[in-house]
């Protein structure tokens, strides 16, 4: 059996008849970059989590790289995160001229608050938490501003409100995902929505006049058209992802696996274990035709665009360890069943 680690195709059929009335309706409006879609889209996730101020963008990556010019981060300042992400967490820092501060995880992957709050300094602008997997990380205490990194998280219960801003990626193969690339902003902070509308418009209110200096980081209109549509599904996929996630706990226990603990709120986006002989049993599940996938192999603070002469051995050995199994919306039990047995067929145990 072939088991993907995600199924686009599967997902798009199952709604072709809403996207493609999307698609049609944006094409005959002729409005494709902002727009009434794009607001109405903006509308539907800030009730869904509850925000005041969602800003449509033109990826995860620019929604934190605004976000982080909205704050003001620049040539000097140094902002805390963890070295346990994609690399956007940390590049968007560093291409401000900032410094990422990187702190090691906690037993869960996640952001290890203590740590994060000991490398505070002077020169600290910000803390960017990551709620890595659909896992959402606490947030440090203290009075630096928290930006989430929630582009693995939409759906959860506090996504949106243990920071100034989170941010969304709808990069296909996320939870909701857009067909190319999209992002957004939630915030409760009308000045900071207010600005991060004027950063993702080259800095402009009005034609012609530029107030500040900002980027192209618009949302286009057929984006917000196709995810408007998916979106009624969210619910029910992440529903579907948490009961194959379950499954998994259940058919995986007794493995030598450590196994990923969701808590209450959390949504599943990766179904991601540990394993000491990680590599080997990567290469027994590819040649059985089940895809897996390393998130993330190399930790940030040992990327050579943003190395750092600092030891954080749990985000080191995690990086070592960590295998994501296939887990999405579409994946049947049987499916799960069967990636299950070949892992404790590997393992050599029977039942």
């Amino acid at each position: 059996m072939r088991v993907p680690i995600a199924d686009l195709a599967a997902q798009q059929a199952a709604v072709h008849d809403d996207l493609e009335a999307a698609f049609r309706r944006v094409v005959q409006s002729g409005r494709f970059i902002l727009g009434p879609e794009v607001e109405a889209f903006e509308r539907e996730v800030a009730t869904l989590h509850g925000a005041v101020h969602a800003v449509g963008m033109s990826s995860g990556t620019d929604a934190l790289l605004a976000t982080l010019m909205a704050l003001k981060v620049g040539p000097g300042d140094e902002v805390i995160t963890t070295p346990l992400s994609f690399f956007a967490t940390a590049g968007c820092i560093a291409r401000l001229g900032a410094r990422p501060v990187f702190a090691d995880v906690d037993d869960d992957l996640l952001l290890d608050a203590g740590d994060a709050l000991r490398r505070i300094t002077p020169r600290t602008r910000a803390i960017v938490v990551v709620h890595l997997f659909g896992r959402v990380c606490d947030a440090p205490r203290s009075e630096v501003p928290v930006i989430e990194d929630a582009a693995q998280s939409i759906g959860a219960a506090r996504v949106g409100k243990l920071g100034r801003a989170a941010c969304l990626s709808f990069f296909p193969t996320k939870n909701l995902g857009a067909l190319g690339d999209a992002g957004m902003v939630l915030t409760d902070d009308k000045d900071l929505g207010d600005r991060l509308r004027l950063l993702r418009a080259h800095g402009q209110r009005t034609r012609n006049h530029h107030e500040v200096l900002g980027g192209n980081f618009r949302l286009d209109a057929l984006h917000a058209a196709l995810l408007r549509a998916k979106l009624p599904h969210l619910r029910a996929w992440n529903e579907r992802r948490m009961h194959n996630a379950r499954l998994y706990d259940r058919l995986l226990a007794g493995t030598p696996l450590r196994l990923p603990r969701f808590r209450a709120g959390d949504v599943v986006h990766h179904y991601v274990v540990r394993a000491n002989d990680r590599d080997a049993l990567h290469e027994y599940l590819q040649k059985r035709e089940i895809q897996t996938e390393v998130y993330y192999p190399i930790p940030l603070h040992r990327q050579p665009a943003t190395a750092q002469d600092v030891s954080l051995p749990r985000a080191e050995r995690a990086a070592d360890e960590v295998l994501a199994l296939p887990v999405h919306a579409e994946l049947p039990e049987g499916a799960v069943e069967h990636v299950a047995a070949a892992i404790r067929e590997h393992y050599g145990i029977r039942g």
